[in-house]
């Protein structure tokens, strides 16, 4: 981890994250990257569930987007846009994000997300909502 995540930060992601095994490997707010496992979250055919990519690229991003938004600041995602780009069978997806534009009440993240060869799987735009506490 080159950035580590901000100490007001929360220290855990969220269960659902847990259940997928999604884990952020660097905060850097310029290019936030994390990786899932794609083990225990195929669909039925073996491939890596689509819900699950969507899952990895809302968490990258809303991170992303809270690390705009800084302490005390929240972030809600309201749209999410998924391309699946190939099929991914075993091993692991790295998700990187980085910044469309980043605003006082919206943000916008392009999220790539790639094999364990580097080859793409699937590209995601998400836009959050910045709020005040």
């Amino acid at each position: 981890m080159s950035t580590p995540r901000p100490d007001w930060a929360p220290a855990d992601l969220s269960p659902l994250d847990a259940k997928l095994g999604i884990e952020i490997v660097d905060f850097d707010p310029d290019r936030l990257v994390a990786t899932m496992p794609v083990a225990g979250n195929e669909q039925p055919f073996g491939l890596l569930h689509g819900g699950a990519t969507c899952a990895l690229a809302e968490t990258v991003g809303s991170w992303a987007g809270a690390l705009h938004a800084g302490p005390g600041g929240q972030v809600v995602g309201v749209e999410l846009n998924v391309s699946y780009l190939r099929g991914a069978t075993g091993g692991t997806v790295t998700a990187v994000c980085t910044p469309v534009r980043r605003g006082r009440t919206l943000a916008t993240f392009l999220i790539q997300v790639t094999d364990d060869a580097g080859r793409p799987t699937a590209s995601a735009r998400l836009t959050t909502m910045v709020r005040s506490r």
